[in-house]
């Protein structure tokens, strides 16, 4: 991702989480209650500074935070926590049309459920992308049923991959977002997850690896009666298998996440992101392989 944006933007270019205060089908009642068992009371969004503040402010504070790190990289407006089209289309154009309309905002990627982009949103941000690259990020998980029931996802994988062909006939950069080591998975199961992936070919993956995090439903099903849970090894051995049935030109936005510290229960090994990575990388070199070497075109 770090390659495409520089080759896109001729610069550095960070994301910068926002929180606009959404919730979700399955939070508030329409569906469900509770979320999707794995998923923290921030929705996902646990890392964003003053979310309390407005979207303007969060935007500025979380910038000059990656500028810290990276002096002078651009900025793209990331709408991560909890459902961000979950909202008639009037609310929607209050809170992105400033993003929109600002030149220093390079693009706007907006995390969502399939359940939540109805025709009239997707028009409007396929409008609006002919201006400003958006980017839709639809959480998958995984695309096994059974699993999906027991983490309350409460819609189908099907509802997925019909919303991401509507997204694909527009304007619109897409990303799906799965998860490996959810309950009862094997290895196979989160390479067969991925290589629909494949098959679907969004623009973009990210490949996640299940925190559990306090307070979460599945964190409390851990405590109550322990599940297996992928070792450092067996996630490298996994990640690496699922980028062989990615094709080359899928853009890989993230391989491993990285809960806070304080909220963490289980992997602890998730916190060295950077170990993650490089164990990856060196397990690719060790095989000789690479991202597609296995990919099916079909």
């Amino acid at each position: 991702m770090s390659y495409y944006l520089k080759q896109t933007y001729h610069a550095k270019v960070a994301k910068v989480p926002l929180n606009a205060g959404f919730t979700c089908p399955n939070r508030d009642g329409t569906k469900s209650t509770g979320g999707c068992t794995f998923c923290s009371a921030m929705g996902s969004g646990d890392s964003i500074l003053a979310y309390k503040e407005s979207l303007l402010t969060q935007y500025q504070v979380g910038l000059e935070r990656m500028q810290k790190k990276w002096p002078n990289c651009l900025g793209i407006a990331y709408f991560q926590s909890f459902s961000n089209t979950y909202a008639p289309l009037a609310s929607l154009k209050e809170i992105y049309d400033p993003f929109f309309s600002m030149p220093n905002v390079k693009a706007v990627a907006i995390a969502t459920r399939a359940d939540c982009l109805n025709d009239e949103t997707i028009a409007y941000l396929s409008n609006q992308a002919r201006q400003k690259d958006v980017w839709i990020e639809l959480g998958l998980q995984s695309i096994h049923e059974k699993t999906m029931q027991r983490c309350n996802r409460q819609h189908s994988t099907q509802e997925v991959w019909d919303v991401l062909d509507k997204l694909k006939q527009s304007p619109i950069h897409t990303c799906i977002h799965i998860m490996n080591s959810l309950p009862d998975e094997s290895q196979e199961d989160m390479i067969e997850t991925a290589r629909q992936v494949a098959f679907h070919h969004p623009n973009a993956i990210k490949i996640h690896m299940l925190h559990l995090l306090k307070g979460t439903q599945l964190a409390k099903e851990y405590q109550a009666s322990p599940f297996h849970l992928m070792t450092l090894e067996e996630y490298v051995e996994t990640v690496v298998k699922q980028l062989e049935v990615l094709p080359q030109d899928m853009i890989i936005e993230r391989l491993t996440g990285d809960g806070l510290a304080d909220e963490l229960i289980a992997p602890n090994w998730t916190i060295k992101k950077t170990i993650v990575l490089n164990e990856i990388d060196k397990r690719m070199a060790k095989l000789d392989t690479y991202q597609g070497s296995l990919y099916e075109r079909k």
